[in-house]
């Protein structure tokens, strides 16, 4: 399986993994997601703002102009100025098909395709030989046998599949389902 770090090294897990991801509502500005280890630890704590939001560490998902944009959505590493986005995220053109396709601008030019329904929290990411890299579903609470709300799922991350990037695409899911 063909994978690496596209964001940061420290999130490439060697062994398959499980995040618990919590969709967070705060009280004024945004929202945003939190994202635990099997251990309980805390892994991602992701804030996101509209644009005009006051705070420079903020998460904005926005087009070219400072719009969210409705056909393509560009993730960056930290503050976007002056610098080359490190994927882009597009609707599929065909109609009828729920998926995506994820261009990378490193690692030259990977390309990953996102199928399923986020809304329903259930898609998978694949790379390019189609093989899942990570997947996306609701969660179950194994004590009571009962499945948690949409605000809490699963992303699991096969071995080399950068978890940052993962965040990454689980926040431009979140913008386009809206």
């Amino acid at each position: 399986m063909k994978t690496g770090t596209i964001v940061e090294e420290g999130f490439v897990y060697e062994q398959q993994t499980h995040l618990t991801v919590s969709k967070t509502s705060l009280f004024f500005v945004g929202d945003g997601f939190t994202a635990y280890d099997s251990k309980g630890s805390l892994v991602f704590r992701v804030d996101s703002y509209g644009p005009y939001g006051g705070d420079t560490g903020e998460v904005v998902l926005m087009d070219a102009v400072g719009r969210e944009s409705l056909q393509r959505w560009e993730g960056f590493a930290g503050e976007r100025t002056a610098q080359k986005p490190l994927f882009s995220v597009r609707r599929s053109s065909m109609i009828g098909r729920s998926s995506m396709t994820v261009e990378v601008y490193r690692n030259g030019g990977e390309e990953y395709q996102i199928e399923g329904s986020f809304g329903c929290r259930k898609c998978t990411i694949y790379n390019a030989e189609r093989e899942a890299v990570a997947e996306i579903r609701r969660k179950v609470d194994a004590c009571a046998n009962v499945v948690l709300g949409k605000d809490v799922f699963l992303l699991s991350l096969k071995p080399g599949f950068d978890g940052a990037f993962a965040m990454g695409l689980v926040l431009v899911l979140d913008q386009i389902q809206g």
